[in-house]
């Protein structure tokens, strides 16, 4: 059997790419390529890392990512002992009868559902969405209130913002393709793609909400835009934090940087784009953590009370943007080719102020 270290060895001095240059281009550290060309698999934090690194590395030396990464599982399925429960035992004759027959049913099953999964299950799904969007007749109307309005908006559809005047009325535009439209009291106003705005919407000059576009159609009005709309006023906090949960620091710390300082602590939202693939995991609030694989174009978004921890496998792969109090905060994380570990959190300051700061962790 073919060697999947063996084949990203062979591939890297055919290309007369030493390890060092491999390591800057890839952003993967020297000793996980070595490990990866060792086939060495205990200096990784888990299997997911491994996988990870594995295709990242793969794709740089233009290495078929898919069957090395096959080779791998087969080569943990080599070196894994036999289960004593596995081992085939005599069976009397008249059990090959029964078994044969078990195995034509089994087998036929399987081609059933495989033609169910592969050819008439898509076109089904297919022909309903191509009938929701047709038929798409009646909008819907969206009442802003205190908890965030995070949802696909699309042309036609109505946000009610409460005013004291009297709720005030936006409508998504008829031209939102490449950009989203608003039909505003104040006029039409457009948001492009990952764009962070406060809108006056009732012309008395001050800010009534926070827009945030996370994702638009380039060309094609019906698949609408996803959007974050928050409301300026502080309303949007729905939660009442126990203070006594966030601890106490005099001064800031030398592995902490401050994103925004108030006088009270609120629920905020972490946003991650990934620029490059890599493995990550995050932990809202102490709660059971998540742990996947995303590559260039994936996002995550995380709400917490008090604290979000986030683990990297690939520091700089990985775009992060807090919002909090209404307002947007962008945070670069660059450290490549290492496993980065950051808490996003509230902390108390013995004069009675909260900051939200990023931790840095070992």
């Amino acid at each position: 059997m073919d060697s999947y270290g063996a084949i990203l060895r062979h591939a890297r001095e055919e290309k007369k790419i030493s390890i060092e240059t491999a390591a800057k281009e890839t952003s993967i550290s020297q000793r996980y390529i070595e490990a990866l060309e060792s086939e060495n698999t205990a200096v990784f934090h888990g299997e997911a890392y491994v996988v990870g690194f594995l295709r990242n590395y793969s794709e740089y030396l233009n290495v078929d990512a898919a069957r090395l990464t096959k080779l791998y599982h087969a080569a943990l399925v080599q070196e894994s002992p036999v289960p004593e429960g596995l081992i085939a035992k005599p069976r009397p004759t008249y059990f090959v009868p029964a078994i044969v027959t078990s195995s034509i049913a089994v087998v036929t099953t399987i081609v059933l559902l495989i033609l169910y999964f592969a050819v008439y299950r898509p076109k089904q799904i297919a022909k309903q969405n191509e009938y929701t969007v047709s038929n798409k007749v009646q909008q819907k109307i969206y009442e802003l209130d205190s908890k965030p309005l995070n949802e696909r908006l699309y042309v036609g559809d109505q946000i009610l913002v409460p005013n004291k005047g009297g709720n005030i009325m936006l409508t998504v535009a008829s031209d939102t393709d490449s950009r989203l439209g608003l039909q505003t009291p104040i006029g039409l106003q457009y948001f492009d793609l990952s764009e962070t705005r406060e809108l006056d919407v009732d012309g008395d000059s001050a800010v009534d909400l926070v827009i945030d576009v996370w994702e638009v159609s380039s060309n094609k009005n019906s698949r609408g835009a996803e959007v974050y709309i928050m409301l300026k006023d502080g309303s949007a906090v729905t939660e009442n934090i126990d203070e006594t949960t966030i601890p106490l620091l005099a001064s800031q710390q030398a592995n902490q940087t401050v994103v925004l300082e108030d006088n009270r602590a609120y629920p905020f939202t972490l946003n991650a784009s990934f620029r490059n693939p890599c493995v990550f995991r995050y932990e809202v609030d102490r709660k059971d953590s998540v742990e996947n694989y995303y590559t260039n174009g994936d996002a995550v978004t995380m709400t917490a009370n008090n604290k979000t921890r986030v683990w990297i496998s690939n520091g700089n792969t990985v775009k992060f943007q807090v919002i909090a109090g209404g307002r947007a905060h962008d945070l670069e994380i660059a450290k490549a080719g290492e496993v980065v570990v950051e808490d996003i959190k509230w902390i108390r300051t013995d004069d009675g102020r909260y900051r939200l700061v990023v931790e840095s962790l070992d």
